[in-house]
């Protein structure tokens, strides 16, 4: 079965912010290489593009349940999980997600995915994309996963049943 996993409002306002940024400072680096600063103007311009679509890339579309797996769908480089890894499944309540912290990730940008840490859940990987709706599952060599599908009970209740 299919989740999806839908940006919440700061994901969206973050990830058009940064668009228009973006498009803003590559058309005046495209104004600047037109009046003779070629390579810095160049290098700017392959950096954004490169951050952006990196980033894109990476970004979790939604969340698959098989028999065998669980599947996190990305542009490029799914994750899977063989659901015999999987050792326990729980929400994560707000409370329990307070003073986390992004060791190396995206905060924003299409979702919050990569490595996050907190006082409570340790580290983290996440493939979210939004700050509710928070699933932990935890896997039998002690790693932690944040998901975040739209129907997080019904995706639970998935993953419990195939176990």
């Amino acid at each position: 079965m299919t989740f999806k996993a839908s940006l919440d409002g700061l994901a969206k306002g973050v990830t058009i912010g940064v668009s228009l940024l973006f498009s803003v400072i590559v058309v005046g680096q495209v104004y600047l290489y037109l009046s003779g600063s070629h390579l810095s103007a160049f290098i700017t311009v392959i950096t954004i593009l490169a951050v952006y679509f990196v980033t894109y890339s990476f970004r979790p579309i939604d969340y698959d349940i098989t028999d065998e797996q669980l599947i996190i769908h990305r542009t490029i480089n799914d994750v899977i999980i063989k659901r015999q890894d999987i050792k326990h499944v729980t929400p994560i309540s707000k409370d329990q997600m307070k003073w986390t912290i992004r060791t190396f990730g995206v905060g924003g940008l299409f979702g919050y995915y990569g490595k996050f840490v907190n006082s409570k859940l340790g580290d983290m990987t996440w493939y979210a994309t939004r700050r509710d709706k928070t699933v932990l599952i935890e896997t039998v060599d002690n790693k932690k996963l944040i998901v975040t599908p739209d129907e997080p009970e019904e995706f639970i209740k998935q993953l419990n049943e195939h176990a």
